[in-house]
């Protein structure tokens, strides 16, 4: 594991320069661009970046040399993050990466790696050398066969490049390319849409819609929504009611769960196929914390306050997909010492925390969040989480829990701190036992982050300023930023998202005038007078320092 045995050369700070002036006109990474302007071959290019960076760099054969750890760090996520862990000599910990300029990969791999020693591997290599893993994995399953299935007799497709190329029925075809590049993007759903003109494909990215592409004809839009069907074991000559279903795929070595919604519409049905990959969520809820999050220091400081609290309840709400029960799990992974009993009752189990006892709704077996947060109340817990407060029993036996001595976590989908508030009441439970109980409300958005690839400056025009209540002298000196487009976050200027929040902390007088069916209005003002910081405020704090737009604070906050 040592420098190639070639001739070293220097990577000079201009070089560099030139190479990220390279990349980002290019739209690739500064990695790619530094090597074609150093015109270095592989083996000396990998050397000098070894020296650059004062890591110990490995070559091909090498690589092969390591076992991998996808146990560590999953196969889909070593080629999202192009890094993997490894058992190297004398069981020596090692992660090894292609791309040593993005610090946020090799942070997050050595976090999921603690005491591992970091190597350098040339892009090309490493790439290599997953495929070939991949065909190793493929090959394994191939001689298991079915002892690997999921318990439940669930039907399992199996996934991979290989396996898409040797796919006879170009429907079959299709649909296994469009979850394998979904999967390959980190989509978080699959739309389907049939329209007179044929079906398109569409994946929800950081929270957004991208139109993928277009097939021509009604008669193959219906054998792929057919197709979906017949994975998700669904009716496929039902075309005239909604049906729900869900079906796994094996892919890189791990199993994906998707739930699948068919839709009847005008010119056929509609598929929406949601992903869950259980095994990257469960690895990463080992180490989850708030921090993980991106939250402001003082939101993330309020919130553990909160979920310290010897009882009471936390509530946490925003819209679908803005990373609610992310934020519990991060807070009850820090809360969580082994003294305590934690219980959690959710629909679906998202991510399999270590000594929590978990239990999935059903609601086909009657087991509803009511039903089962009586029994859990029966089973000594000290904190309990409900996945979601969507009915009045739920929401009456939650409040009681809280009242009687424990911390109840939850939910509830509500367009800001005080609409919750509302949300108890219409749900018929008593406004002074809700005062009591409730310790404080959180009420979060994801909002994109402009990609660092091709961020650029901007000034925004005097009408994009009115829409945002701002004016040109209030924000002269604003560092407005936005990303132009590059391959890296798919032409739309943006990668990644960060949590943003604003936290009701609730104090005696609030207390009194939630109890009293005060006016939201009114509650508002007392809670702006005693500290609250809007989540408006903080999200034009980040455009002020140019992580995003304005554009994306109206979509995300109005």
């Amino acid at each position: 594991m040592n420098h190639p045995a070639a001739e070293l050369h220097s990577l000079s700070p201009t070089l560099i320069e030139q190479a990220r002036h390279r990349a980002i006109a290019e739209g690739r990474p500064l990695v790619e661009a530094l090597q074609a302007e150093s015109a270095l071959s592989a083996a000396e290019y990998l050397a000098a970046l070894g020296l650059l960076f004062a890591y110990p760099v490995l070559t091909m054969e090498q690589l092969h040399g390591l076992e991998p750890l996808f146990d560590v760090i999953g196969y889909a996520e070593c080629g999202q993050r192009r890094v993997f862990a490894a058992s190297g000599e004398n069981g020596q910990g090692v992660v090894v990466l292609a791309d040593p300029f993005d610090a946020q990969a090799e942070a997050w791999a050595v976090r999921r790696f603690p005491g591992a020693r970091v190597f350098l591997a040339h892009g090309d290599d490493l790439t290599a050398y997953l495929v070939k893993q991949e065909d190793q994995l493929r090959a394994m399953r191939d001689i298991v066969g079915a002892e690997g299935e999921g318990g439940q007799g669930d039907a399992i497709e199996d996934i991979s490049l290989a396996r898409i190329e040797e796919d006879v029925s170009p429907v079959v075809k299709l649909v296994n390319s469009t979850i394998y590049d979904a999967l390959k993007l980190q989509a978080s759903d699959i739309h389907l849409e049939c329209d007179a003109s044929g079906l398109f494909v569409k994946y929800r990215i950081d929270g957004v819609l991208v139109q993928i592409g277009q097939v021509g004809g009604l008669e193959l839009a219906e054998q792929v929504v057919s197709r979906v069907k017949v994975m998700a074991e669904l009716d496929i000559a039902e075309r005239r009611v909604p049906q729900d279903g869900r079906f796994k795929v094996r892919i890189g070595g791990r199993e994906i769960d998707f739930r699948v919604s068919i839709m009847p519409n005008l010119f056929g049905e509609d598929a929406v196929l949601r992903l869950l990959d259980r095994q990257a969520l469960t690895a990463q809820a080992q180490t989850l914390c708030l921090d993980d999050l991106g939250l402001d220091a003082e939101m993330m400081a309020a919130i553990r306050r909160l979920a310290a609290q010897p009882h009471g309840m936390l509530l946490v709400t925003g819209p679908t997909g803005s990373g609610k029960t992310t934020t519990l799990y991060a807070a009850i992974t820090e809360i969580n010492s082994g003294r305590d009993k934690i219980i959690t009752i959710e629909d679906p189990v998202e991510y399999q925390l270590p000594r929590v006892l978990q239990i999935p709704v059903n609601e086909k077996k009657g087991l509803t969040f009511a039903r089962g947060l009586r029994s859990i109340l029966r089973h000594d817990p000290d904190k309990i989480m409900v996945g979601e407060i969507r009915d009045e029993d739920t929401a009456q036996i939650a409040v009681q829990a809280a009242l009687t001595g424990h911390l109840v976590f939850t939910t509830v989908h509500a367009n800001n701190a005080f609409d919750v508030l509302g949300r108890f009441m219409h749900m018929g439970v008593d406004p002074y036992s809700f005062a009591a109980a409730l310790n404080g409300v959180v009420a979060q958005r994801l909002l994109r982050l402009n990609c660092p690839h091709c961020v650029e400056p901007y000034h925004p025009d005097d009408e994009e300023l009115a829409r945002a209540g701002l004016s040109r002298n209030a924000t002269e000196a604003w560092r407005f930023q936005r990303g132009k487009g590059c391959g890296h976050c798919r032409g739309t200027g943006y990668r990644g998202r960060r949590a943003a929040a604003e936290v009701l902390v609730l104090n005696d007088h609030l207390r009194e005038m939630v109890a009293a069916r005060t006016a939201a209005a009114r509650l508002k003002e007392e809670a702006l007078r005693t500290g609250l910081r809007p989540l408006r405020q903080t999200v034009l704090a980040w455009v002020e320092r140019g992580e995003t737009t304005l554009a994306e604070v109206e979509r995300v906050a109005g």
